[in-house]
């Protein structure tokens, strides 16, 4: 079997990846021992390495020959994380084509509109799909359904498949040769195809299982939708690059989540998106440190929950940058400081600028509290002025110009940077906010209001103010038994020596649980659609208190907005 050692740059495509498995009996793949929390969990049935790598193979032969003679080597991908996605990505890699991940918390026209614009003339999907598809005009687009006779009886004259002997182009898979096609998640417009080469993912692949130090003995947890990026470039590439293997569970679960880790010795997951709060909102437990983990990797968690979380647990998470697109990325150093998520990646020229002048944007002032005196100058768009490892979206060249103009290349990310060069992440460049001709950052509001005890998740966005700019509007989810608690909610940001004095939400929206979309990120479109004209109860700070928004208060304030000519902004 082939090794990576310090001299060896390694395979140099993820077709190389799959192929060093042959021969391999050491466990590559664990799946099927999911239960409910505490109950009886069936053993998990385990697939050697050199298993998977057959698996693949097989596939991969059937790919070349069903795919029409001309099509793009596209196939989409409809399934859960079952044992057949990796097995799919497996097939794509070895045979050269691409995979595109399927969503299937979509419907309807935008279900069809995602398979159809990514050329797609195979889609793999399960029985529990089926009825996504049922009704959709789909025209040249094979489906296979796996799990039937039918599936397995064409899957059969391909069992003795090896790799490298089925190839869609002549030459086989090169570094460039798109393996991926991945929707990125937007709040406005059509999502947009992201296309990812063997190349960059092998590389990507192997730099973070250097970094975690990953090795056969770990096991990989992918409890994330294997649909997004973040569940194959960062759980099952490293594992890959690593020798290590792979346990899946087909759907995340928070109150599983242990019982998983422990069934299947995982050591290592990722996350996106309020994966982390799910899992701290579970009653805790006395065995709650008891298992094999040591690791997890993501985004978003947060500087309050991720200490929260090694605190109860014992995992120390790694928050990390770095967009499926590959324009950019941000990587964590031991100097590196609480909230901030590190320096420039390797490669790299990033820089934090005003999206408006293209100018540099100065260091931030933060003071003795760690407050940013300066967020009107310091905070701007995050840019690599060298584009770093973008390779384009999928047939919308309109998108693609937006996200490189001026040769640079735009990340869409507000950041500032502190004198040493370190970058905060400070939300989307829709999570500006402008409050009294003050720039504000939602995503440092968020932290700060995850400290609460009472919030479970927290959400913060802006909703226009009834005379000029923005106002403040969170949105919280309480733990279980909790209760807003207006005079306690007061009395804790009176308490915060970081929180600037504009940072205060005027409106806080109470919700039994935040809307999030399929991977686990707050669906903030939704939320600030809606802004305070929502069904759940709403509270708005008036003298520095907070009081219910209903009756004759909402009237009042609904009539300042008509007043001053601005009630049309809250309907857009």
């Amino acid at each position: 079997m082939r090794t990576t050692t310090d001299t060896d740059p390694g395979p140099e495509t993820v077709a190389e990846l799959i192929a060093r498995q042959w021969g391999d009996h050491r466990p590559g793949l664990k799946y099927g021992a999911e239960a409910g929390a505490g109950a009886t969990r069936t053993p998990a049935t385990v697939l050697t390495r050199h298993r998977t790598a057959q698996e693949a193979a097989a596939r991969a032969a059937l790919l070349a020959d069903l795919l029409p003679p001309g099509a793009e080597p596209h196939v989409g991908v409809l399934l859960d994380n079952t044992p057949e996605f990796p097995f799919w990505l497996g097939a794509a890699a070895l045979a050269g084509a691409a995979v595109a991940g399927i969503n299937p918390t979509r419907r309807g026209p935008e279900l069809a509109r995602d398979i159809l614009h990514t050329d797609c003339r195979l889609l793999v999907t399960e029985p529990a799909h089926l009825p996504l598809l049922r009704g959709l005009d789909l025209p040249g687009v094979r489906i296979l359904v796996t799990g039937t006779e039918e599936y397995e009886a064409l899957l059969a004259p391909y069992a003795a498949a090896k790799p490298g002997e089925a190839h869609v182009r002549p030459g086989g898979p090169r570094p460039d040769t798109r393996l991926l096609l991945y929707f990125t998640s937007g709040s406005t417009g059509a999502p947009k195809a992201a296309i990812c080469s063997q190349g960059r993912l092998a590389g990507a692949g192997q730099a973070l299982a250097r970094q975690f130090r990953t090795t056969p003995d770990d096991v990989h947890y992918v409890c994330m939708p294997l649909f997004h990026g973040n569940a194959v470039m960062a759980c099952w590439l490293p594992a890959l690059a690593a020798g290590a293997p792979v346990a899946l569970r087909r759907r995340f679960s928070a109150s599983a989540f242990l019982d998983d880790v422990r069934g299947y010795g995982a050591t290592y997951f990722t996350y996106v998106g309020r994966a982390v709060q799910y899992l701290l909102a579970t009653a805790p437990r006395p065995d709650d440190h008891e298992h094999t983990l040591r690791l997890g990797f993501g985004t978003e968690a947060g500087a309050v929950d991720a200490a929260r979380f090694e605190e109860r647990f014992g995992v120390r998470l790694v928050e990390g940058y770095g967009a499926t697109e590959g324009g950019a990325s941000v990587q964590r150093t031991p100097d590196t400081p609480p909230g901030a998520l590190g320096r420039a990646g390797a490669g790299d020229d990033l820089a934090v600028v005003d999206p408006e002048t293209g100018r540099v944007c100065p260091p931030a002032l933060l003071d003795a509290h760690g407050r940013l005196r300066n967020g009107d100058e310091a905070i701007g768009e995050l840019v690599n002025r060298g584009r770093g490892r973008f390779e384009g979206y999928w047939r919308n060249p309109e998108a693609e110009a937006a996200r490189t103009r001026a040769h640079w290349y735009w990340t869409g990310d507000l950041f500032f940077r502190d004198p040493d060069g370190f970058l905060y992440f400070a939300g989307r460049t829709d999570d500006r906010l402008r409050v009294d001709s003050e720039n504000l950052a939602a995503a440092m509001i968020e932290n700060i209001l995850a400290r609460w005890e009472a919030a479970a998740a927290v959400a913060v966005y802006a909703v226009p103010d009834e005379a000029a700019g923005d106002q403040v509007m969170a949105a919280v989810a309480l733990r279980e038994g909790a209760s807003f608690d207006p005079e306690a909610f007061a009395a804790f940001l009176a308490a915060q020596p970081d929180l600037g004095t504009k940072m205060a939400p005027r409106y806080v929206r109470i919700l039994g649980a935040m809307p999030v979309t399929a991977t686990n990120k707050v669906h903030r479109a939704g939320l600030r659609r809606t802004g305070f004209l929502c069904p759940e109860p709403v509270w708005h700070r008036v003298a520095g208190t907070y009081r219910p928004l209903d009756g004759p208060a909402l009237e009042a304030l609904l009539s300042a907005y008509e007043d001053r000519g601005r009630r049309d902004l809250l309907e857009r």
